[in-house]
């Protein structure tokens, strides 16, 4: 259940209760406000709050580079301007706080990103839910024979459903041994929760809240939302990356545009590129590229 009857409630109640405001608000993102997001199979993305959209972006700008932005006719052309060349600071004057329900595992990936504030769920003072990550089938691979990093090949048939049902059949049985590790009822262990957690499954679900500003969130979305991110992170990435276009569409085209479909190339890559151009016969051995690079760049140019 991605959502509880008592945090369903919760929901109800804030989009039922709408607030007048000064502040400046954003049409799309206040479609999204409060709602949950169904992610995975038990997780969620809801907005909880927001500061700011595409105007705070160009508001700030303005200040801190005064006339140098007369130039830019509109609002999109100095947020595309900013993008283009790598002006973060204004992008810092929108944030977002989430509530996220995911995996363990998926949130120690997440938590790499330092540049946010985090309150989780802990498991010291409350219990847990039995609530766990089973991949579905067509997302059960074998591990990648040319990236260490990565997968493979799509388990089937009798491998596919055996890992399934160790997949299952751990967690349950782990959970068990938790639940009876605190429980207090007579002639039980009641073990305090802090330790019986110890023994939990990296796919069981936590929760937490997670506050960023937009420029942050932007590099937490190149990443997460590549096509080589891992699977369980990067569908929680895709969920942000619709509410982000809704609630600051200059941005985030410029987003898409000089970050997510850009490439980035080395001195070596654009001195071959441009040798090429002039009719050059350019391979990786004259190139000054390792065979790495030289096939990262002709996927490049190639397609």
């Amino acid at each position: 259940m991605p959502v509880t009857p008592d945090q369903q409630a919760e929901i109800d109640a804030e989009r039922a209760n709408p607030r007048q405001t000064l502040r400046a608000t954003s049409p799309g993102m206040e479609q999204h406000l409060y709602t949950a997001i169904p992610v995975l199979d038990h997780g969620f993305v809801r907005v909880v709050d927001y500061m700011g959209d595409d105007a705070a972006i160009c508001q700030a700008a303005r200040v801190s580079y005064g006339k140098g932005t007369k130039s830019v006719q509109n609002d999109e052309g100095l947020i595309r301007y900013l993008m283009r060349h790598w002006h973060s600071t204004p992008f810092e004057m929108c944030e977002i706080k989430l509530h996220v329900k995911l995996p363990v595992f998926v949130a120690r990936q997440w938590i790499r990103h330092r540049t946010a504030n985090v309150n989780e769920y802990s498991a010291r003072y409350s219990i847990l839910d039995r609530e766990f990550y089973i991949p579905a089938p067509e997302h059960l691979a074998a591990q990648s024979v040319v990236n260490n990093q990565g997968r493979g090949d799509t388990l089937s048939g009798e491998d596919a459903a055996k890992v399934l049902e160790i997949l299952k059949a751990d967690s349950s049985r782990a959970y068990d041994h938790y639940a009876e590790l605190i429980s207090e009822e007579e002639g039980s262990v009641g073990l305090a929760r802090e330790l019986a957690r110890m023994n939990l499954p990296a796919n069981i679900y936590t929760q937490w809240y997670w506050k960023v500003d937009l420029h942050n969130l932007l590099h937490f979305l190149r990443l997460r939302a590549d096509a080589h991110a891992q699977y369980e992170i990067r569908v929680y990435a895709d969920a942000i990356c619709n509410v982000v276009a809704d609630w600051v569409p200059f941005a985030f085209k410029a987003f898409e545009d000089y970050r997510m479909g850009a490439v980035s190339m080395s001195v070596q890559m654009m001195d071959s590129l441009r040798r090429m151009l002039k009719g050059e016969e350019v391979t990786q051995e004259n190139s000054g590229m390792s065979a790495r690079e030289w096939r990262e760049f002709m996927g490049v140019i190639e397609g």
